[in-house]
């Protein structure tokens, strides 16, 4: 595989500049990423099946973005239940995913959201049952290769390494359901906080196990529990529930220096991002414009506070090149200001024509690459 573009120009090493713009301080030029394509895009954009690439990772070196890693632990259910068709309806497939659900996605393959039909958790008797098989917190499964792992990681890296820091409640979502997790934080609120206290051991135990062996340079979770219209959970469950294992988390963190947090986030996130920030939370990635506002609106108001990753709108990017060129116009200040690494605000579509996409790439280096 050839890269179809150079590295940007800089003086700095990806992990000194992530580390720089991400607290505010000069840098060379603005580190460069994307957060990845839906499946389609590899099938449908000519510069990816021309050119042999298959998934996000070999798109990550075709575009030479600058280089980033993470690592963690096993910090949900191990085992995982099978994952298994159980039967095809036409151009409708039935199947079971890791999370025990069953749900319904469609035959071709399409990346889409799937219809879910049921849940293995619904009553604290199902939540006993899968907490004793699939939770176990000295499941072999949960002991990582630490030795491995720093040989696979050193620390005289050029790049920046996170640690995964787990899911306190979007997980439980997924297992769930979204209406599930609705109705089990009133029917069962006790079931969900042991379900959140879970998750939060879970992760401490991982971190326990890899923050005393690296210098990390971010920490990383995953929290899909937002939509167009705000949480799911009501913003006190959040701050009584959630928020404090939060503050756990941060406490170890704090205690090997690891002082950026992101948490992958989508929808709009402004009613429980004062909870997030006072768990520890300071980050948030990869922002989704339309179903919450303008990464700048957010980063004014917490100027300080908050960084955000991503942020630059889908639409604008499958609206045509005028629309790229007054979107990334708009994030201009906040890139010069620090705090702020501009990428698609989740998996770029494939509706966006895979020309305007380079005009994109190319654009976003003349305005935030190196300055001659």
């Amino acid at each position: 595989m050839t890269p179809i573009r150079q590295p940007w120009k800089g003086t700095m090493t990806a992990r000194e500049r992530f580390n720089r713009q991400m607290h505010w301080k000069s840098v060379d030029r603005s580190f460069n990423m994307e957060f990845g394509y839906w499946k389609e895009n590899f099938k449908l954009w000519p510069l990816f099946y021309e050119n042999g690439i298959t998934n996000n990772g070999e798109a990550d070196r075709f575009f030479s973005f600058d280089p980033i890693a993470q690592i963690g632990g096993n910090t949900w259910m191990c085992p995982a239940f099978e994952d298994k068709v159980v039967e095809v309806r036409g151009a409708k497939t039935v199947r079971t995913n890791s999370d025990g659900l069953l749900l319904e996605v469609l035959t071709s393959g399409r990346d889409t959201i799937p219809h879910y039909l049921g849940s293995s958790v619904t009553t604290p008797e199902d939540w006993k049952r899968v907490k004793e098989e699939r939770f176990d917190r000295n499941s072999p499964g949960r002991k990582l290769n630490v030795e491995a792992l720093v040989k696979a990681f050193p620390e005289e890296r050029d790049y920046p390494l996170g640690v995964w820091c787990g899911s306190m409640i979007g997980k439980i979502r997924d297992m769930l359901t979204f209406e599930g997790l609705a109705y089990a934080c009133y029917d069962y609120p006790d079931m969900v906080e042991d379900m959140v206290e879970t998750c939060c051991q879970l992760t401490e135990d991982a971190l326990d196990q890899l923050l005393p062996h690296f210098h990390f340079d971010y920490a990383a979770g995953w929290e899909d529990i937002c939509f167009k219209n705000g949480p799911i959970v009501s913003v006190p469950f959040f701050r009584d529930v959630v928020m404090p294992r939060y503050k756990r988390i941060r406490k170890k963190l704090d205690q090997y220096g690891v002082d950026l947090w992101y948490t992958d986030c989508d929808g709009d996130v402004r009613p429980i991002l004062p909870y997030l920030l006072e768990g520890g939370i300071n980050c948030l990635f990869p922002f989704e414009v339309n179903s919450c506002a303008h990464p700048g609106e957010l980063l004014d108001q917490y100027a300080g506070q908050l960084r955000i990753m991503g942020g630059v709108d889908k639409m604008a990017l499958g609206a045509g090149r005028d629309a790229i060129r007054a979107y990334l116009k708009s994030l201009e200040k906040y890139v010069a200001r620090g705090g702020y690494i501009p990428f698609c605000d989740h998996r770029c579509p494939p509706n966006v024509d895979p020309d305007d996409y380079l005009f994109y790439l190319d654009l976003k280096e003349k305005m935030f690459g190196m300055q001659a």
